[in-house]
């Protein structure tokens, strides 16, 4: 979940490496380093965000790497940051090194000491021990012992204008420009600087310089796969909003309709086949992908009345599901770099599955793994909780779900959601008013939200936004679950947000709303049914645009989203940077 930037060229490196880190901030910012060789090697590093490290600009320097943080072994403190150094050796990695323990003793035991707590120093004491005068044959004989995940990059004293690469199960990408060669764990950290990129794959080293880009296989020299970098990659600052988080709310419309464009053409076409054939269809996701893979086993099984089962990537593994080369395996992923989901993935293919990646980024890991692969089309959200992109993985999963319902002659459920663009921007628009709510939870202890059907999973996905962002501990729960157990947290002023979209399940789930205002509860109501807006007892309501009641949660999120975003501000926090968060969880 780390950030890595890299540079060999004809500038001086530590501006490039310093603009490359703010652009990678999203996946860490609990400290960040640079490291430049000139006649040595030079390091500065801080805690804290990007922009702590802003006197890092005046290293010398035309070759050197960067990092910026997210901590796993060792807290986030300065000494722990990247880049390592020991000896002739500076490294930066992302991923975790499993074997750490047995690695640092063996070191310890041979009278070698560490300066930090983290896994990764390891791997400097190991390039010191092992160099033999060929940087990146040093670095394919430590990566030989290596066990778990890593993206590598290595400065040696002896070598300098060289950076030596390494990657498995952990992204890293090689760029060519006109002022030299770059690598970053992420492509936004390349948009600008250059106009070729290069993915490295699991297995791959690479040693670059000024001019030259080698990679290899083990001990195969292999040829860079050189592509476009497309421009629009990077993203336009905030166009006027206060944060990230409110500009990407309010652009999940123009996302919507990017999002339409996934639903034709032959990789479509045959996605669908897929699933019409399937005997049953299993999506793996985390986190907010989870909550959109749970609204589209709601749309398979309403609209198709195909049986989906939906499971937490982390455990897709360890339940030995049951696939055959007859099974379709949906993998669900923001930036298709989640460590969870592409072992899911891996394993479903292993086992004779077909895999279905629906990603933001069409050239990640998780593409790469697929058989097909459905981009989203969200465009590059810089805020760490997912907003536009969950309402566009919304857009693909129901088209996919109308896809086949129609092929079965269930129709109609496509047109419904041309709809979609026009009602989010009507929703963004009366969403604003949650903004009124913020007070009363501020200063809450806990905050619930409930709802019925789909319903539901719109409260587990708004309940996971508030505490992500605010802080503010809160749960999601189907509404009829509350009076198993969940009541005895009601107390007098405890908020509680409900959704009602649907007209069929309206009175179950005011049942539950009289039973939490019975306890105090201050309730607030999202609903599409302007008959219950003006209902006694309640705190706040928003009335949001009606539409098929199986598509409600691409637009009943929105006001949650926004509510998140305002109890944030109303309690301090940066909705851009949650503590503890990374954008692209690469790690498991």
């Amino acid at each position: 979940m780390c950030g890595i930037v890299g540079y060999a060229g004809k500038r001086r490196a530590a501006p490039l490496l310093y603009a490359g880190l703010k652009r990678l901030e999203y996946r860490g910012y609990d400290s960040a380093g640079i490291a430049t060789l000139a006649e040595k090697i030079e390091v500065k590093k801080c805690t804290g965000p990007v922009a702590n490290l802003r006197a890092a600009v005046d290293l010398k320097g035309t070759c050197g790497i960067g990092h910026t943080r997210w901590a796993t072994h060792g807290a986030p403190t300065a000494a722990n940051a990247h880049p390592h150094v020991y000896g002739r050796f500076a490294v930066v990695h992302n991923g975790i090194i499993e074997n750490d323990r047995a690695l640092r003793k063996m070191c310890e035991a041979r009278g070698e000491s560490f300066s930090s707590e983290t896994d990764s120093e390891v791997i400097a004491h190991l390039l010191e021990r092992l160099y033999r005068g060929d940087l990146l044959e040093a670095l394919k004989r430590v990566a030989s012992v290596l066990e778990g995940s890593y993206a590598l990059a290595v400065l040696c004293a002896d070598e300098p204008g060289k950076i030596a690469l390494a990657r498995e199960k952990s992204p890293l990408v090689l760029g060519r420009g006109k002022l030299g060669n770059f690598l970053a764990s992420d492509v936004p950290a390349l948009v600008g600087a250059c106009l070729e990129i290069c993915p490295l794959r699991d297995g791959e080293f690479a040693l670059i310089t000024e001019s030259e880009v080698t990679m290899s296989e083990g001990e195969r020299f292999i040829s860079p796969d050189w592509l476009p970098l497309e421009r629009g990659r990077g993203e336009s600052g905030k166009a006027g909003h206060a944060h990230y988080m409110e500009k990407e709310i309010c652009e999940i419309p123009a996302a919507l309709c990017r999002s339409r464009e996934t639903a034709s053409g032959a990789v479509f076409s045959r996605v669908r086949e897929e699933l019409c054939a399937a005997k049953n269809i299993r999506l793996v996701a985390c986190g907010t992908a989870y909550h959109a893979s749970l609204a589209a086993k709601y749309a398979f099984e309403k609209l198709a009345r195909v049986p989906a089962e939906v499971t937490v990537a982390s455990e897709f593994r360890y339940q030995d599901p049951i696939l055959s080369e007859n099974s379709a395996v949906i993998a669900v992923s923001q930036s298709g770099e989640t460590a969870d989901t592409l072992a899911a993935a891996k394993l479903a293919k292993e086992r004779g599955a077909k895999v279905i990646a629906v990603v933001n980024e069409a050239r990640s890991s998780l593409s790469a793994l697929a058989d097909e692969t459905l981009p989203i089309n969200a465009g590059r959200e810089v805020c760490v909780a997912a907003t536009k992109s969950y309402v566009a993985q919304l857009s693909v999963l129901y088209t996919l779900a109308a896809s086949v319902a129609e092929a079965q002659g269930r129709r109609g459920y496509g047109d419904l959601l041309s709809e979609l663009p026009s009602l989010a921007r009507e929703t963004v628009k009366a969403g604003r008013a949650v903004g009124g709510w913020a007070p009363h939870f501020a200063a809450a202890r806990s905050a619930y939200f409930i709802g019925r059907g789909a319903d539901a999973v719109t409260a587990l996905e708004g309940s996971l936004k508030l505490k992500e962002v605010s802080y503010l501990p809160s749960e999601g729960y189907p509404a009829g679950e509350l009076k198993h157990g969940t009541l005895a947290l009601i107390e007098e002023g405890t908020p509680v947000v409900a959704v009602l979209t649907s007209q069929e399940l309206a009175e179950k789930t005011m049942n539950a709303v009289h039973e939490t205002r019975a306890r105090g509860a201050k309730v607030f109501l999202v609903t599409s049914i302007p008959a219950y807006a003006g209902e006694k007892g309640l705190t706040g309501c928003v009335v949001i645009p009606p539409c098929t009641e199986v598509y409600s949660p691409a637009l009943a999120a929105i006001p949650l989203q926004l509510l998140a975003y305002y109890v944030a501000l109303a309690r301090g926090c940066d909705p851009d940077k949650p503590r503890n968060l990374a954008k692209s969880v690469t790690v498991e």
